[in-house]
């Protein structure tokens, strides 16, 4: 789970079906330290709380259960009127809230509830909540941004190195332009085979309405293998080694390779969530 810091209180935050989930008991406690549950039950009695809550999953929740929902709707507002997160989500189906329990528990909602409860909360807070995500997401951007200008400059530093084997070793002398392009379209292909499966125009074949390539749609993991696959393939040509040979033996290294890769990732993430847990 993530931290931030909005007047002095600290929020945790994490990330849901790719999207974020915000801390309504970190920002209950701006408003109670010690009662911060009863602060989350008292804002779910009102009826504006239950209209905005059940509106909220009619648009983004196709199993949210309208009929309990009418049920709660009735009672808002009355003073026997009591509600928890948990009941909540439990017999409506409701995904915009998440309630846990044990020591990193509490209530999470999607961002939208959050800042409608921040709202009701503090509008100083609510709007100091939106600024400080505001700036995490301009951080966010920032850091995809130079990642993808990495994993570029990458593919485009191997991609020459691998063409300039391809000119000396297998491109004739006085070669057509048409006859140039099929070969290094072959070639790319051969490590498109040895790490997707397939080559770019089945992979266009089957993805006719996506802008791009296939090596725009890959994860860094695969970035550094093909990487890698491009200099081994370049090392290959100047060998002499048949396409059929290369390609058997790039798809076996890219087997291996991604194993590896995708080994480490899930360790590092292993202990990531480890120190979040901790904290």
């Amino acid at each position: 789970m993530s931290k931030i810091i909005v007047l002095n209180q600290e929020i945790g935050w994490q990330i849901r079906n790719e999207t974020e989930y915000i801390s309504l008991t970190d920002i209950a406690r701006y408003k109670d330290k010690n009662r911060s549950d009863y602060v989350v039950q008292n804002w779910l009695r009102n009826r504006n709380t239950i209209e905005f809550l059940g509106l909220w999953e009619v648009i983004n929740n196709p199993h949210f259960n309208s009929i309990e929902f009418d049920g709660f709707r009735k009672q808002a507002g009355l003073n026997s009127f009591v509600l928890t997160p948990k009941k909540w989500v439990e017999n409506t189906k409701a995904i915009g809230i998440i309630s846990k329990s044990g020591n990193l528990g509490g209530t999470f909602a999607h961002k939208d509830i959050a800042f409608e409860f921040a709202s009701w909360i503090s509008v100083e807070f609510r709007l100091y909540l939106i600024k400080e995500f505001q700036r995490l997401k301009i951080e966010e951007n920032k850091r995809e941004s130079l990642e993808w200008d990495i994993k570029r400059d990458l593919a485009k530093i191997n991609y020459h190195i691998h063409t300039d084997a391809i000119k000396k070793h297998l491109i004739p002398e006085q070669i057509s332009r048409s006859e140039e392009k099929l070969i290094y379209a072959t070639e790319a292909d051969i490590l498109n085979l040895a790490l997707f499966g397939l080559t770019a125009k089945e992979w266009r074949d089957k993805n006719p309405t996506v802008e791009g390539n296939m090596r725009d749609f890959t994860e860094i993991s695969q970035l550094i293998c093909l990487s890698n696959l491009e200099n081994l393939n370049a090392h290959f040509i100047k060998e002499g080694l048949e396409k059929a040979k290369r390609l058997e033996k790039l798809n076996q290294l890219a087997i291996e390779q991604m194993t590896i890769l995708t080994n480490h990732h899930h360790r590092l993430l292993k202990n990531t969530r480890k120190r979040s847990k901790k904290r």
